[in-house]
């Protein structure tokens, strides 16, 4: 079943004199359960292509429907509640509130749902065990290390159950243990949970975590490479080989 449908994606900035068309023409369907990444050059569309998937900005023309509901022609205040309902971020900068434990941040996404405080905290529970941060639930950001940062911001983003989790550059500020740890952790939860992800990502390390690579360049979708039996290795070198006849992908 397609969880997401994107169908004719344009994305264009400027106007009719001075115009930069960034993505022309892109079809993307993402099943539910998959974990799929976005990789390409610097200035390939990569990150304009999970913006306008995930609702942070407006395609120029196209439709993208998440679980069959087309969101492209919303109001701001049905899409703020469309996201809501089914969206979930994590960011490379993890866009945590410093004046909230961790405990309290990852709950934000309940609290404006008015999730009773019983079933907030089984979820909590559930969910921070899962991702190892349950022991310092109490902390603060500024008391916790990077890596620690980036599996609260994946907490808050699977807390609400939403259709997709999209996630920009989540290795992108860690070491790599701390990647390597949070690579798994979402690896883990994409198969106990049928997790729907998608990933923007530059590094073809994190890549070979994903179930399936799309490769953009100049705005449109080269190629795409599915890891069906293969081991993470063998797809770690498939895609190395793909970015090298791409002409390398840039961070």
């Amino acid at each position: 079943m397609a969880i997401l449908e994107a169908t004719q994606i344009h994305k264009s900035y400027g106007n009719k004199f001075n115009k930069q068309e960034v993505l022309r023409g892109i079809d993307l369907r993402v099943e539910k359960g998959e974990f799929v990444s976005i990789m390409g050059a610097s200035g390939s569309g990569k990150t304009t292509l999970l913006n306008v998937l995930s609702s942070i900005d407006k395609v120029s023309l196209g439709s993208i429907k998440i679980e069959g509901k087309d969101f492209t022609g919303m109001k701001e205040k049905e899409l703020a509640e469309f996201r809501k309902q089914h969206l979930g971020f994590i960011f490379q900068d993890y866009n945590l509130l410093d004046t909230l434990t961790v405990k309290e941040n990852v709950l934000l996404p309940l609290s404006i749902m008015k999730v009773s405080k019983k079933e907030a905290d089984q979820k909590f529970q559930q969910i921070a065990s899962e991702l190892g941060i349950y022991e310092i639930a109490s902390k603060y950001p500024n008391e916790i290390s990077g890596g620690q940062k980036q599996r609260t911001s994946a907490a808050r983003a699977f807390i609400h159950d939403p259709s997709i989790i999209f996630a920009d550059e989540p290795t992108g500020a860690l070491d790599s243990k701390s990647a390597s740890d949070l690579l798994n952790k979402l690896s883990e939860l994409n198969r106990k949970i049928n997790a729907t992800i998608i990933m923007v990502t530059h590094d073809p390390v994190a890549a070979s975590y994903c179930s399936r690579v799309v490769f953009i360049k100049d705005g449109q979708i080269y190629t795409q490479l599915n890891k069906g039996e293969e081991t993470r290795q063998h797809f770690f070198n498939d895609i190395i080989r793909t970015q090298g006849v791409l002409g390398g992908v840039q961070a």
